[in-house]
């Protein structure tokens, strides 16, 4: 079983090596992953994976939601491994056949993650992009037809909301990783907010979540290894 702060993912979004890696410094025992994503990786390159792993403590999350034909992900996938990310993220729309050749090419030692749907895009956005009705209006429903594909194609797990995480576990497994983002702390809530699918940490957990993406309310705190362990202490409640 993990620790509480094991179950906490924090991004690192921000755009220079230095500033990422004092969070680094701060958070490396408070959390289980930092999650490097587009803005930095572009930034910075691989050396902020190579500083990561060399700090210790917490693991790394690669989340640059690879898109493209299989062969581009797969040769993608092996360069990410070089550098011991223990996830990675995947769009889930290329179809089964594609994400079944992504999914048997996956490198030993990574663990490959579906995106799902992004946690800001609500029904009028998906109806916008073409989605029936019956998946634009019950995002729900998109969710786990995407997860079924993940797991039918042999991926490790996905990344949903908080709001869905339940149904897919029941759907795909206990051992079928589920990361949500847009986790807001009760302490944490404010009008405004541009995720807008969001769940405290200790629902989140109770209704089956593995990890749980946490930004802003641990950043933007005074203090934020603080934030961190009261992070912690709500998620030991659902345990």
């Amino acid at each position: 079983m993990k620790s509480p702060h094991e179950y906490i993912v924090f991004p690192l979004d921000l755009p220079r090596y230095r500033d990422a890696m004092h969070y680094v410094e701060i958070l490396k025992d408070r959390v289980g992953l930092f999650k490097v994503g587009l803005e930095l990786f572009i930034s910075e390159g691989p050396r902020i994976l190579e500083a990561i792993r060399e700090a210790g403590g917490a693991g790394i999350f690669l989340d640059l939601k690879l898109h493209d034909i299989p062969a581009t992900v797969c040769r993608a996938l092996s360069a990410c491994a070089r550098y011991g990310p223990e996830l990675v993220t995947v769009h889930c729309d290329g179809g089964v056949r594609t994400l079944e050749t992504i999914a048997s090419n996956c490198p030993q030692g990574v663990k490959i993650l579906g995106v799902t749907v992004l946690t800001s895009l609500g029904p009028d956005a998906l109806a916008e992009m073409g989605y029936e009705d019956r998946y634009a209006r019950d995002v729900s429903s998109l969710v786990l037809l995407k997860a079924g594909m993940a797991r039918k194609a042999g991926f490790h797990g996905v990344v949903c909301s908080g709001l869905e995480v339940e149904a897919v576990k029941r759907a795909t497994g206990k051992d079928f990783i589920a990361v949500t983002p847009g986790i807001r702390p009760a302490w944490s809530l404010v009008e405004g907010d541009d995720q807008e699918r969001i769940v405290t940490p200790a629902h989140a957990v109770r209704r089956g979540a593995d990890y749980l993406v946490i930004g802003r309310p641990i950043r933007d705190a005074s203090d934020p290894a603080d934030a961190a362990a009261r992070v912690a202490d709500e998620i030991a409640t659902a345990l």
